[in-house]
């Protein structure tokens, strides 16, 4: 018990700032009023003890482990940028960083390490402003021993936002119990080349697909009390040559109509109340330094009024990488005034020597004060400044909390299991007759195989369990440092699975290959598992790392979309075999499976499903998973000829005939098979004219007409038929997730406002044009078989921020009790 403590409350003095009973704003104001230039300026900086790699603070690492940095140049600025932390806190301090995350510690531990830096920060701060604690939380709270969910693109794959609302309010809460305030997730870049080892973090290449599920992630974390931070702000996603870092040639039309929606739809709908800066410069500006960007767009025209954080020394590297300044000193001056108000992790460019600016005239002192009231602001909502506050308190409870409770494993599997995708059930799948199903042959094809007796199960993901997660996981963002430790949580493979799946079955696995490398001794091996075999299951992808050390993650781009190593070449040798081939993919991106899928029996896609996806992939292959995940990306036919997205002009396409090289993907987005079948039909407008600020509804019958219950994910696109500038062909506008019994039917109705149709024109500005748009209906972006055709009338509109940003769905019949809609 600290003194503060055992004082009785009534002797306790109340400070304006600290009385709950005022208004926030008018608590901020009355504790800017008592602060010094300095004390407001230490409100600025972070500073990360877990990054100091020679300082003691955290242990060497082991023998074996792998040299691992976990954020980009962290041994340089380990190595010249830190200070000890009672210097750091001189003035006060806004944010600390990683506290948990950054070396493997129980939560007692980490509780402990938030309890001693939180009273330094109290302590040496004349007005006792506490610290803001942030983390990471991208596949879970990324902490030792905490529950590792799918990757972000996973959580695409299941088109379920309740869902993801609700895994984002557990990994909230595990955080809150723990002392951490803020959590860096989600990402809401929206994929524009696949290459980009960043595809795993992402929620695929649709964005509406992204700010529907990334203001559901906020939802679910800020219901927990604990702070979303929308990152990349803005164009990450699009460097040249999908090469991280790399400059973004992309012009300010593009950013607006492809790049910025999903951060705008999770601020207006999901309440996020921190956004984190790109590291990219986007035609020649970098982010950290684009007052239009950060001040413009994102405060005068959103609304917006939470925090702005820096990406791991993005202020710095405005002079050490952009060359737009001189020094990590004027870096600080262009990002404090472009916008930036709190820089992490550790404090370079928002240091004291703001204040000789400040007071030689060269930085108004009103900058410094935006960014501090921001940051106060959100002390206050967080309780920080409250007279009951102590560091203690802010963890209580944290000995007995479980980061991988039931509850969260259970979470974990229902999302794993919704986010794999069976691309071709073939003629193999499902391996058990008794969950029925239907294969190549038509329906009923399931039921009249002889389940396997012999399984060769190969490939390097088939017992390897950290290839289902992904680079900001804790076993592989900082465990390889740590090789003794294992896992620190519970993670079946694969092989652990299956065997339990097909009890009798006998199981032969053979590894076959690495998943890097070109060694090719484990091949023969893996072949003579398949001959003897009745089928043969391969499960090959990706394993995530960071900077070079995976084939997905941060800093792990691909130069092509071919399977990493001799993965590939492994499933040529086992193909050659004659055994039925069932090929797994486990990846952080889609790779390019043409040539596979033509010598493949069937053929699933698992984005980096978490620790439970081993029983998910095992549950699918068997049939006791009915699967129902969707493409958010789609599958390559060809490794060198980058498709790209599906979100394509005319010219973006092969329907003219104009290039040799044909960008027709394998699998469509939006597309994926199941055990049943399912038809949709009817398309009805409730008009067929509507002015440009009205709007109609959309109507479709699904029915599912196989032999099995499944769920269907109804898709409405749309497709402006003549605008000023070029249009995608057709654009993703709204779906709806049914679930229907065999022979069942339900009708959904998309609401479409005339918002919806929005683009933003040659002037820059978003505008509703008049005229035709094509309405379509269906299951994936190339299978829509309803089409109808509205005319928008009236004068062309100019629209904002106020405009409507989503397609509400409602499901009618005896499916609408269960389906999830966008």
């Amino acid at each position: 018990m600290t003194a503060l403590d055992r004082t009785p409350t009534a002797e306790r003095a109340v400070r304006p700032w600290q009385d709950p009973a005022l208004a926030v704003a008018d608590r901020v104001e009355a504790l800017l009023a008592e602060m010094t230039l300095e004390e407001k300026i230490g409100q600025l900086g972070s500073r990360w003890l877990g990054n100091d790699m020679s300082s003691g603070d955290e242990p060497e690492p082991e023998p074996g482990a792998e040299p691992l940095n976990v954020a980009p140049m962290q041994d340089v600025f380990a190595a010249s940028g830190t200070v000890p932390l009672e210097e750091a806190v001189r003035h006060g301090l806004g944010h600390l960083t990683r506290v948990h995350g950054s070396a493997p510690v129980t939560p007692a531990q980490g509780a402990a390490e938030v309890v001693r830096q939180q009273r330094a920060v109290v302590a040496a701060s004349r007005l006792g402003i506490p610290a803001i604690v942030h983390e990471e939380c991208l596949t879970g709270f990324t902490a030792y021993g905490a529950t590792v969910y799918p990757a972000a693109i996973a959580w695409a794959a299941t088109f379920d936002p309740g869902l993801v609302e609700r895994m984002a309010a557990a990994i909230g809460r595990d955080m809150r119990a723990v002392g951490v305030h803020q959590g860096l997730s989600p990402v809401l870049d929206v994929v524009r080349d696949y290459r980009w080892g960043r595809v795993e973090e992402t929620m695929g290449e649709d964005p509406y697909v992204v700010a529907t599920l990334g203001a559901a992630y906020v939802r679910g974390l800020e219901s927990a009390g604990v702070i979303a931070t929308l990152k990349h702000f803005a164009g990450y996603s699009a460097s040249r040559a999908a090469r991280n870092h790399g400059p973004v040639p992309m012009g300010r039309r593009e950013l607006m109509d492809m790049i910025l929606p999903p951060f705008e739809t999770a601020i207006a709908l999901g309440g996020a109340r921190s956004v984190m800066n790109s590291y990219a410069d986007v035609d020649g500006v970098p982010a950290g330094a684009d007052p239009w960007l950060l001040t413009e767009v994102l405060r005068e025209e959103w609304g917006f009024t939470g925090t702005v954080v820096s990406d791991y020394w993005a202020v710095p590297f405005l002079a050490s990488m952009h060359l737009v300044a001189a020094g990590h000193e004027e870096a600080g001056v262009l990002a404090l005034g472009a916008g930036i108000d709190v820089e992490l992790p550790d404090t370079l460019g928002f240091g004291q020597h703001l204040a000789e600016r400040v007071r030689r005239g060269e930085l108004p002192e009103a900058v410094v004060d935006r960014a501090v009231r921001r940051l106060l602001t959100q002390k206050a909502q967080l309780g920080l400044l409250d007279p009951g506050w102590t560091p203690e308190g802010s963890v209580a409870g944290a000995e007995s909390v479980d980061l991988d409770s039931p509850a969260n494993r259970a979470l974990a599997r229902e999302l794993a299991e919704r986010s794999i995708i069976l691309l071709d059930a073939g003629t193999v799948l499902p391996l058990l007759e008794e969950h029925g199903g239907t294969g190549a042959a038509g329906e009923g094809a399931g039921a009249q195989r002889t389940p396997p007796r012999r399984v060769a199960l190969v490939g390097p993901a088939a017992h390897d369990p950290r290839t289902f997660m992904g680079c900001y996981a804790f076993p592989n963002h900082v465990l390889p440092r740590h090789p003794g430790l294992g896992l620190g949580i519970e993670a079946p493979t694969v092989l652990d699975a299956l065997t339990a799946e097909l009890p009798g079955a006998e199981i032969r696995y053979a590894k076959g290959c690495d998943v890097r490398g070109d060694d090719r001794s484990g091949f023969a091996d893996a072949v003579a598992a398949a001959r003897d075999a009745d089928v043969c299951v391969a499960v090959v992808g990706d394993l995530a790392g960071l900077f070079g050390q995976g084939t997905s993650g941060e800093g792990c781009d691909a130069e092509d979309l071919r399977l990493p190593g001799v993965q590939a070449d492994l499933l040529a040798e086992l193909a050659a075999t004659g055994t039925p081939l069932v090929v797994v993919v486990v990846s952080g991106r889609p790779y390019a499976l043409g040539e596979i899928h033509e010598h493949a029996a069937a053929l699933v896609q698992a984005f980096m499903p978490g620790e439970e996806g081993g029983a998910a992939i095992a549950g699918v292959l068997s049939g006791r998973v009915q699967p129902v995940g969707r493409l958010p990306v789609q599958i390559p036919r060809h490794p060198g000829g980058q498709p790209g997205t599906y979100l394509q002009p005319p010219l973006g396409t092969d329907s003219h005939g104009i290039s040799n090289l044909d960008p027709t993907p394998l699998f469509p987005f939006g597309y994926g098979a199941s055990y049943t079948t399912f038809e949709v039909t009817g398309l009805r407008l409730s008009a067929d004219e509507v002015p440009t600020d009205g709007e109609f509804t959309a109507t479709v019958t699904v029915r599912n007409t196989g032999g099995r219950a499944g769920e269907e994910v109804v898709q409405l696109y749309l497709h402006d038929v003549l605008a000023q500038v070029t249009r995608p062909v057709r654009q993703l506008t709204g779906y709806a997730r049914v679930r229907l019994e065999p022979g069942e039917s339900a009708e959904v109705d998309f609401l479409v406002h005339a918002d919806r149709t929005a683009f933003t024109g040659r002037d820059l500005r978003r505008v509703v044009e008049p005229g035709d748009v094509e309405v379509l209906a269906g299951t994936s972006a190339a299978d829509l078989p309803c089409r109808a055709v509205v005319r928008l009338t009236g004068p062309a509109r100019h629209v904002g921020h106020d405009r409507r940003l989503v397609t509400p769905a409602e499901v009618r019949g005896r499916g609408g009790a269960d389906a999830i809609q966008s």
